[in-house]
């Protein structure tokens, strides 16, 4: 009988690691990384799925802004933790898709040491003017563009940005001399395109709303494959000849590589139902975001696909941030 109890002894402290290993995602808090300051785009939107998501899962879900090094330091931060679920990141397409080939050295390897989750937004890009451009429409603007010997500057809200590529495509596809004037954030770069000092950018709904509706910029096309419910107006780059000029912020979640499968699929199906909420769902597109919310596998396939049609043109162009 003693033996028996101190087998049982011995067994118990074995079983109880895995007992904690077992138990069901989500069981403490969850820590939202966000490689942008507060009160962005990215920022709204973690805050704003972020929110219903702890409604829905009973356990706090932080945000956690860690801005810098074109979303380098946060996509770090992230493949340091656990993964086990309880640490995610907010990574758009600078993290994604264009950090691999604007840098020659990067910090974390998006392949290897991500595994996304979903698509959980696209913030299509918008060309604005200044009030001082005389052009009435995109065609006009690209003419007046073209005869400029010189070229004209575009703002974007940094370098390596979506804004800024999202330019730089158009001026592939239309054949355009344009010089790049980067700034820190698309606000920056919107008061002076507004203040005349800079011509034209390309920008979010979500950044220049407040400027489009205050008359202080004017939006001439969307790099979106169809028109934005909110500039109804306001026609395609498709409708107007270039069917390539296709852009957009793409924002999604992503955690660690070595995440296990089931983490990722039960986070799945609870930020999916945190979009499709339906005054999450309205908030997003009052700001200015297309919800999405899809599955792994069409996230990995997307960026698979972006990647490649990114990635050329920005070796064409010889774009490099080292």
């Amino acid at each position: 009988m003693k033996k028996l109890i101190a087998s049982c002894l011995i067994v118990i402290p074995l079983v109880a690691p895995f007992a904690a290993q077992a138990q069901a995602w989500p069981s403490k808090p969850v820590r939202w990384l966000v490689p942008y300051p507060a009160g962005g785009g990215s920022d709204f939107l973690a805050r704003t799925i972020g929110q219903q998501l702890s409604a829905q899962i009973g356990q706090p879900v932080l945000v956690d802004n860690k801005p810098g090094g074109n979303t380098a330091i946060a996509a770090s931060d992230l493949v340091r933790s656990a993964a086990d679920g309880y640490t995610v990141l907010s990574a758009d397409n600078g993290t994604l898709v264009f950090n691999p080939v604007l840098y020659k050295s990067l910090s974390y390897s998006p392949t290897k040491d991500l595994a996304p989750v979903t698509l959980m937004g696209r913030f299509p890009m918008i060309l604005v003017v200044s009030p001082s451009v005389t052009a009435k429409d995109a065609k006009e603007f690209i003419a007046q563009a073209k005869a400029k010997a010189d070229g004209i500057n575009y703002a974007s809200a940094g370098a390596g940005s979506p804004h800024h590529l999202a330019m730089e495509l158009l001026k592939t596809e239309a054949g355009l001399k344009m010089i790049h004037a980067p700034y820190r954030g698309a606000a920056p770069a919107l008061a002076d395109v507004a203040g005349g000092q800079v011509p034209a950018m390309m920008v979010d709904l979500a950044a220049g709303a407040g400027f489009i509706k205050g008359g202080k910029v004017r939006p001439l096309a969307v790099a979106s494959a169809k028109r934005l419910p909110q500039l109804p107006d306001v026609p395609t780059f498709a409708e107007l000849g270039f069917k390539n000029v296709e852009a957009a912020a793409l924002v999604g979640m992503v955690v660690p590589a070595a995440t296990p499968a089931d983490v990722v699929a039960a986070l799945n199906k609870q930020v999916v139902a945190a979009i499709h909420a339906p005054d999450v769902h309205k908030k997003l597109i009052d700001f200015g975001v297309e919800p999405v919310g899809n599955t792994p596998a069409q996230f990995a396939e997307l960026l698979k696909s972006e990647s490649t049609r990114w990635h050329k043109l920005i070796r064409e162009l010889n774009i490099t941030l080292d």
